[in-house]
């Protein structure tokens, strides 16, 4: 019986060893969008008893640990020279880009920011936001919904967001308007997930905004299981504490003014067919509406911001679907009292914030980050946008969105709650 038993947990560990060499050969050679298609194995249904087998199963995951954790700092080290030769290359000037899609037309780049002087202060900046978030997460008595839970509680649908560069040993969290369209820019060049006419992007701003949306184009945590299998959350847990994980945040309500004004003030036949024809008969009683975007313009059919307010908080939203990543909470997108960010950025102090966090990363040299679009959202426009929202609806508001606030250092916004 002995014997049996040593077999079977050789024949185990030796097809352990020979899958996870296969694994981090493909990571050292940078294939970030190749993806084993065939799972290692099956989740079992929920509710099943695991058998004598899988008991054993679960006993040589927790061997293997250490062994992940030695196999992926191997890697790394082997990248390292290659980083640094990377870091040597001079750094390309950015061009300005042929503007291809409507937002960028409409509202262009703005230029005089370009440089940013990096704050003495920084590194106090950081350590305050990041102090903040962990406090409130373990504070008992400040509670959200799911914030109790662990990380392997999080569904891996939910782990959408979280990009992956392991070439520079990084995780960024993108959270839909703030900046992610530039940060996810500057991921594809330091992951090099993308290629021009063979050769990897250098410069952000020489990336179609197509590519850069596209999901297929980034590594992402919610791809590891058919990566990686059944090892999946391991070495996303040995990454998590490996790499350097960084998000940006934004005031809670100036973020949803600002989706307002891009997803329902400019033409957008997604967000119309999917958001804004609910809204409009939901909440101003159209009927007979046109089946596409320009021609509801045209009629003068556009959805309002007391609108979309109502539709944040009709209960019957949620039931029907999860909210739409551009108005989804930051703590439901990033998870920031499971995973311990070394980096806390904020739109309000973008272009310091960024030079500091890139020169944090050692690729300042590499690249510079994409200036910001001009007329964008301020925080000054906040009375003006919700003078017309009802306090009752203010006030619902600020609870649907009170961990955001809390979490990341906002204050409440006092003059916006009471008459």
């Amino acid at each position: 019986m002995t014997r049996a038993r040593l077999f079977r947990l050789s024949v185990v560990l030796g097809s352990v060893f020979m899958i996870l060499l296969i694994i981090v050969y493909w990571d050292n050679v940078g294939t970030a969008h190749f993806y084993l298609h065939t799972s290692f194995s099956r989740p079992h249904a929920p509710g099943t008893p695991p058998t004598a087998a899988q008991d054993e199963d679960r006993e040589g995951l927790l061997d293997v640990d250490e062994f992940l954790e030695k196999l992926l700092s191997s890697g790394l080290r082997q990248n390292g020279p290659l980083n640094r030769k990377m870091e040597q290359a001079p750094l390309q000037g950015s061009s300005r880009p042929v503007l291809g899609n409507l937002e960028e037309n409409v509202r262009g780049y703005d230029w005089s920011t370009r440089i940013a002087r990096v704050s003495l202060d920084q590194e106090k900046l950081q350590a305050e936001r990041r102090r903040t978030l962990r406090e409130f997460c373990a504070n008992s008595s400040f509670a959200f919904p799911a914030k109790e839970r662990s990380f392997d509680d999080i569904p891996n649908y939910e782990l959408n967001h979280l990009i992956v560069d392991d070439r520079h040993g990084i995780i960024y969290c993108y959270v839909p308007k703030v900046a992610c369209t530039n940060w996810k820019r500057v991921m594809i060049v330091l992951s090099e997930s993308l290629l021009d006419q063979g050769a990897p992007y250098r410069d952000p701003l020489d990336i179609p905004r197509e590519h850069v949306h596209n999901s297929s184009t980034h590594l992402t945590f919610n791809k590891f299981w058919r990566r990686y299998g059944k090892f999946s959350r391991h070495l996303m847990k040995i990454k998590l504490k490996k790499y350097t994980k960084f998000l940006f945040v934004r005031d809670p309500f100036v973020r949803l003014i600002s989706a307002f004004r891009s997803k329902f003030e400019l033409e957008n036949e997604e967000f119309y067919r999917r958001f804004a024809i609910p809204m409009l008969k939901l909440y101003s009683n159209h009927t007979n509406l046109p089946t596409s975007v320009s021609e509801a313009f045209r009629a003068g059919l556009k959805v309002s911001f007391p609108d979309f307010i109502q539709y944040l908080l009709d209960p019957r939203t949620e039931k029907m679907a999860p909210f739409n990543e551009h108005w989804r909470q930051v703590y439901r997108l990033c998870h920031p009292c499971q995973i311990d960010y070394d980096f806390v950025g904020k739109l309000e102090t973008l272009n310091e914030d960024a030079a500091h966090l890139l020169q944090l990363l050692k690729v300042d040299r590499l690249l510079h980050f994409p200036p910001s679009y001009r007329n964008r959202t301020a925080s000054s426009w906040e009375e003006d946008w919700f003078a017309k929202i009802p306090l009752a609806w203010r006030q619902q508001l600020y609870k649907l969105y009170e961990a955001d606030f809390v979490l990341f250092g906002y204050p409440k916004p006092e003059n916006l709650l009471k008459d």
